[in-house]
C-alpha cells in the first residue's frame, strides 16, 4: 500500500484548517498568506493554529497530501468501476489528473502554487507511484482478459503506466485547457488499449 494512501484526515479542526488554507492559498498566493489569514479562514486563534501546525509550509504539505491522497483513491475506485477498460481508464486519469488540477491552475495564484510541486517531491512520488500501482493492475487485468502476453511484445504493465502519466505530464505542460486535455488523454489511453488488444 502507497504511503499516500494511508493518509485520512479526519479530525475536524484539522480539515477545517486545509479547507480554510486552500481556499486562501488560492486566492492570495502562497508567498502572500499569512498564518493570521489562515487562522481566520479556519475561525480559531492564531496561538490554536500553532499547536497543530508549525508554519504554513507545514501546512501547504498537509493539503498537498490531503489532495494527493483523494487523487489516488479516486483513480483506483474509477478503475474498480463499471465500463469499458478506456471508459474507466480516462474517468480514473480525469479524476486523478486532470480535474484535480484546474480549480488550482485556475486562480490567480496558481503557477506560484503548482511551482511549489519541486517542495513537494517526495509526496509526488509516492502519489505517482500510487497512481501507476493502480494503472498497472488494470493493464494487467484487461491483457489477461484480452489474452495478450505483454512480454511477447516487449512491453510490461509497469513501463505503460509509466509512459502513460510520462504523456500526461508533458501534456500537461504543453496543453492548459483541460477540455484539450481530456482529448490528448483519450488518445494516449486508446493507443493502450490497442496495445491490449490479442493480435
Amino acid at each position: 500500500m502507497n504511503q499516500i494512501e494511508d493518509i485520512a484526515i479526519t479530525d475536524p479542526k484539522r480539515v477545517r484548517i486545509l479547507d480554510g488554507a486552500m481556499k486562501v492559498f488560492l486566492a492570495y498566493g502562497f508567498s502572500r498568506t499569512t498564518m493570521d489569514d489562515i487562522a481566520r479562514a479556519a475561525d480559531m486563534s492564531r496561538p490554536a493554529l500553532y499547536l497543530l501546525f508549525k508554519n504554513k509550509t507545514d501546512i501547504f504539505r498537509a493539503i498537498a497530501m490531503m489532495v494527493l491522497s483523494r487523487s489516488v483513491e479516486a483513480a483506483k475506485m474509477a478503475l474498480a468501476g463499471d465500463g469499458a477498460f478506456t471508459e474507466r481508464m480516462m474517468r480514473a486519469i480525469d479524476e486523478a489528473f486532470i480535474s484535480m488540477m484546474s480549480a488550482v491552475v485556475a486562480s490567480p495564484h496558481g503557477a506560484e502554487l503548482v511551482d511549489m510541486k519541486s517542495s513537494l517531491g517526495d509526496l509526488v512520488g509516492c502519489w505517482r507511484g500510487g497512481l501507476v500501482e493502480h494503472i498497472a493492475a488494470a493493464i494487467e487485468s484487461e491483457a489477461a482478459r484480452n489474452g495478450v502476453d505483454l512480454a511477447a511484445k516487449g512491453l510490461s504493465t509497469q513501463l505503460l503506466a509509466d509512459m502513460l502519466l510520462d504523456g500526461l505530464e508533458g501534456m500537461k505542460a504543453r496543453i492548459s485547457d483541460p477540455d484539450r486535455q481530456r482529448q490528448a488523454a483519450a488518445a494516449l489511453i486508446r493507443v493502450i488499449d490497442l496495445t491490449l488488444k490479442a493480435g
